[in-house]
């Protein structure tokens, strides 16, 4: 899920060994547009779940070296490298770990109960599966990992107030270095 198509599979295998040894995991790599300008996008945190302007102009320098020798995009492209965000992708399965009673919606490569798309609370992981409650269902759904095509924590006031929360607590950490 860190890549939808097959060049974005290909970026992503000789780009995820440059973001490690700079100390970053990208969680989400994709090639836009169409044969005119493109745009890579890639977000990426460090290990921590942090990720702030300089680590993204730091990654970007190390991606850039690598895209400008091995130039494995055809025609003229920008590089955007960023943050996840608040309202972030959810591409590992750790993730769903990471941010289990939280808000998800999620959509799948086939159908399950007889729709696609799902909304509804991050119960956590069993196995390869994520569990997920459903608005006024009362069983906890199993949904199989790789069934998943795209997955995005919803923008809730208790997703903000974990945001502000980390931003308070980095900022009080760099006062007091």
């Amino acid at each position: 899920m860190h890549g939808k198509t097959a060049e974005d599979l290909r970026l992503l295998e000789l780009l995820d060994p440059v973001a490690e040894a700079a100390g970053y995991e990208i969680v989400r790599l994709r090639l836009m547009g169409g044969s005119e300008t493109r745009r890579l996008q890639i977000m990426a945190e460090r290990p921590d779940g942090e990720m702030v302007i300089e680590d993204c102009a730091q990654l970007s320098r190390a991606i850039s070296e690598v895209l400008d020798a091995a130039d494995p995009i055809s025609g003229e492209y920008t590089l955007e490298v960023s943050s996840p965000g608040v309202d972030r992708p959810l591409t590992r399965l750790k993730d769903f770990e990471t941010y289990e009673g939280y808000e998800v919606r999620l959509e799948l490569d086939r159908l399950a109960e007889g729709r696609k798309r799902f909304r509804g609370q991050l119960v956590g992981v069993d196995g390869d599966n994520v569990a997920l409650d459903l608005e006024g269902e009362a069983e906890t759904i199993l949904v199989p990992f790789a069934w998943i095509v795209e997955a995005k924590l919803v923008l809730t006031d208790d997703l903000m107030k974990r945001g502000a929360q980390t931003r308070a607590a980095r900022l009080q950490q760099q006062t007091t270095e």
